[in-house]
């Protein structure tokens, strides 16, 4: 890998560079963090988009590399961008659209893209306070579904997304995508179930899980006595039996038509917004 992307290598900092070769090694590094196995080595992911590249650095988030399109030159806000990024020590490429277009797989690109470095929340850090909730996922498998949770977990105001188990990838360019940005302002953590649940033990908050098999009406549950731990089971099989029974309530969405399961994001968010509706008012919007 290129020593101008790699963590590792000499990366020459602070510069601009036009780029107009798809064969150029550093747009190769690039295109290859399409693959899981280029994420982790770089510990990098790539975003879409100039409001999100904006939104990230306002939040901390450390960029690698830049890239706009030759038409995006000149606009104050790129040039604001760019300027923050060489400033960081960071890479800046203008390249043309077929360029930003095979980095991004797309036939219409945005004209911003940035190369982030990973953030991830350690589990044993985490210390859940009065009237926070957070998202259990016990392996998810589809990064449309990971993604839309997270965005909706920043939507109710939830603290944080616990990966439980063999995950699918939250900084693939599919899951950062269906964020919408939320990926950087909602913390996320990882654990194997064993993990999980002695983490669960001294968390000094209620696992409320959601099961075809739960007797409780989601509607009925009492969340306000201590903070929440959402946890939810995988769109194929639901939460396993090892799971399940440590979970201090298992709940149920009452349904009446012919339909016997929601999508694993729709039923995060009914029962997401259920949880925290004593939290939630409309004066926060004001």
């Amino acid at each position: 890998m290129n020593n101008d992307f790699r963590d590792g290598g000499a990366r020459r900092v602070g510069q601009v560079k036009e780029v107009t070769s798809l064969s150029n090694p550093i747009i190769k590094d690039i295109k290859a963090l399409s693959q899981k196995k280029s994420r982790d080595e770089t510990k990098s992911f790539m975003a879409e988009g100039l409001k999100l590249v904006i939104d990230a650095l306002e939040l901390g988030w450390t960029i690698k590399t830049l890239i706009y399109s030759k038409a995006a030159k000149g606009k104050p806000s790129v040039e604001q961008v760019a300027v923050k990024t060489v400033a960081s020590g960071g890479l800046v490429l203008e390249v043309s659209e077929k360029v930003l277009s095979s980095v991004t797989r797309r036939d219409n690109p945005q004209m911003v893209v940035g190369i982030f470095e990973q953030r991830w929340t350690a589990l044993k850090g985490i210390k859940p306070q009065e009237g926070e909730t957070y998202v259990a996922l016990d392996r998810v498998r589809d990064p449309g579904n990971l993604g839309t949770i997270i965005r909706t977990a920043d939507a109710a105001g939830a603290s944080g997304v616990i990966l439980v188990g063999e995950s699918t990838d939250p900084f693939s360019l599919e899951t950062v995508r269906a964020t919408m940005g939320s990926v950087f302002a909602v913390p996320l953590a990882r654990a194997t179930p064993e993990e999980f649940l002695a983490w669960k033990k001294t968390s000094g908050t209620q696992i409320v899980g959601t099961h075809l098999a739960g007797a409780v009406d989601y509607r009925t549950i009492n969340y306000k006595k201590k903070p929440v731990v959402l946890l939810m089971g995988n769109e194929q099989s639901g939460l396993p039996e090892a799971l399940a029974k440590e979970a201090d309530a298992l709940a149920r969405i009452p349904q009446a038509g012919r339909a016997d399961s929601l999508n694993l994001a729709v039923a995060t968010a009914v029962m997401l917004f259920e949880v925290r509706r004593h939290l939630l008012t409309l004066d926060a919007l004001a």
